[in-house]
């Protein structure tokens, strides 16, 4: 009989916000944000709790955030700084994580994120708390540690006592833990999607443990059939050794909206240069990249267009811009231009 799985979801709390209060401590009782200039049309990256209070998010325009909070201070960050951290945050996680066979189960997902397997025979809630209390005293900002049977109940379970908490699901607390849960708590399902739940009915796990899976997959597709297995709990993905890197791509935000095909395709050159330039520091060439092109238009709006059987060249992102700046009759405010990476090994659903 094997044991049950114990994994560790550890999430760093507003992590470029944290390391800019532990570094400055004026910043620590104000709300401040990591993010451009509001007369750039910056973004916000990510802000403190204090700021946090008035409404302001990640991803939301630098200007609308000075609306909600006029007091807020913006930083404009230090990556190299951030990553710096990180490397110390996920040095720690290494000492906790399971060696198994000479490999370490730790997987890192993001700057401010990772997953670690521990050994079953383990306190997962002693390490979680042990890992917290190092990352306070040693590196002076704040994580909070999801424990669950696996990666998906891990993530959710991470957020559920912010800042500086922890959540633990026990295998026979599974079923109840993930019934009442809002199915927006599931990583990848974003607003349009739960938009398209909601209009058959959908709003919490339970509620989606209703439907077959057959009847999921044929309403949603492959997001149906992951739905199926992450409203009853599921989740067989294991710990995934280093990052696996999806896409390269860049993109850019212009101080005035571009208005016609013209002025968008004159961009292309330059946006090409930059990402050739991100592609070459990587293993891969851009013969070997599926296309896909990022548009942003006035209204904040954005549209994704790709094509698997297109070629990475100035000509194929030419022809995936005209089609989707055709989207909206509006001016333009982000361009941007990226490849997909080949997927080696990929699993295949197998549903039926």
């Amino acid at each position: 009989m094997s044991l049950q799985r114990k994994v560790i979801h550890i999430d760093c709390d507003c992590f470029f916000a944290a390391v800019e209060m532990r570094d400055h401590p004026e910043y620590r009782d104000i709300p401040i944000a990591i993010g451009g200039d509001a007369s750039r049309r910056g973004v916000i990256s990510t802000c403190n709790y204090p700021a946090r209070e008035f409404g302001v998010r990640s991803a939301m325009a630098t200007a609308h955030a000075l609306k909600l909070c006029p007091q807020l201070t913006l930083v404009p960050g230090n990556m190299n700084r951030y990553r710096e951290v990180s490397q110390q945050v996920m040095a720690i996680l290494r000492e906790y994580a399971w060696q198994r066979d000479d490999v370490t189960l730790l997987q890192q997902v993001s700057v401010d994120e990772a997953y670690l397997e521990i050994d079953p025979q383990q306190n997962a809630s002693e390490i979680a708390l042990q890992i917290r209390q190092r990352v306070r005293e040693e590196i002076g900002i704040t994580v909070s540690a999801g424990i669950a049977p696996n990666k998906f109940l891990a993530k959710v379970a991470s957020d559920w006592n912010k800042p500086d908490g922890q959540c633990v699901v026990k295998p026979h607390r599974v079923d109840d833990f993930v019934r009442l849960l809002d199915v927006r708590k599931i990583p990848g399902i974003g607003p349009a999607m739960q938009r398209k739940l909601e209009q058959v009915g959908i709003k919490t796990c339970e509620d989606a443990q209703q439907w077959s899976q057959e009847a999921l997959v044929r309403q949603f597709g492959r997001m149906g059939a992951m739905l199926f297995q992450r409203c009853r709990g599921l989740d067989g993905r294991q710990i995934r050794l280093g990052r696996e890197r999806k896409s390269i791509g860049v993109e850019r935000t212009y101080a005035e909206d571009l208005m016609t095909e013209a002025e968008c395709l004159s961009q292309l050159p330059r946006l090409w240069q930059l990402w050739t330039e991100r592609v070459a520091k990587t293993e891969f060439e851009t013969e070997q990249l599926a296309p896909f092109v990022k548009v942003k238009f006035a209204d904040f709006t954005q549209t994704t267009l790709a094509d698997s059987h297109e070629v990475a060249t100035p000509a194929g992102f030419s022809r995936l811009l005209k089609q989707a700046i055709q989207r909206q009759d509006q001016g333009i405010r982000l361009l941007g231009i990226g490849g997909r990476c080949p997927q080696i090994n990929e699993q295949q659903l197998s549903l039926f």
